[in-house]
């Protein structure tokens, strides 16, 4: 039996290691990025490397696995926008939890970004989801008069990536000032 396979229950043994191994993987990619040596991530989780890629056959397995909450606490608070906020406040506070989300682990947006136009990836199900919010959101705000009218998605996304990156790079607050220029921006 894969240890892959859903439709069986793990053994104790092999469910003890994939949770080491999440574990583990998440304080390595904390620490170093999720471009981390998986290698090394098997070692300190005290298993094979074809242990590792067992349960994960790709780190995009591996990511998807460790985002999978995350993400859907995401989702839930993407689809409750805009509920009782205006148009440029949902798709503002969208930006801002997108960005935040984004520097879970260093270079988690251009990791996301690779994994949403790769359909095998594990992650494409749920990069196209946040996209769709994306969209959603950007299209009530453009159609609400709230924004300029020939902003896109994509460029949400842009000005969402640039924050995420400037974090890694310089500060939460630069980023924060640099999301707060962007949304000004878009602004009509």
């Amino acid at each position: 039996m894969a240890t892959g396979d859903a439709s069986r229950p793990l053994r104790a043994d092999a469910r003890r290691n994939r949770e080491r191994l999440l574990g583990v993987a998440d304080e390595t990619f904390q620490a170093e990025g999720v471009d981390a040596s998986l290698e090394r991530v098997a070692r300190r989780a005290g298993v094979a490397i074809g242990t590792l890629y067992g349960h994960f056959p790709t780190r995009a397995a591996l990511a998807a696995a460790l985002l999978r909450d995350r993400h859907d606490a995401l989702f839930a608070l993407g689809d409750a926008l805009p509920g009782e906020r205006a148009e440029r406040d949902a798709l503002a506070e969208w930006m801002r939890l997108v960005a935040a989300h984004a520097v879970s682990y260093r270079g988690l947006a251009t990791f996301l970004s690779r994994g949403a136009g790769d359909e095998t990836s594990d992650l494409h199900a749920d990069c196209a989801r946040m996209a769709g919010i994306t969209e959603r959101l950007t299209t009530s705000a453009r159609a609400a008069g709230v924004i300029a009218p020939g902003t896109t998605a994509d460029d949400v996304t842009a000005i969402v990536n640039a924050a995420a990156w400037t974090q890694e790079q310089s500060s939460p607050g630069q980023a924060a000032r640099l999301l707060a220029l962007g949304v000004r921006g878009l602004s009509r």
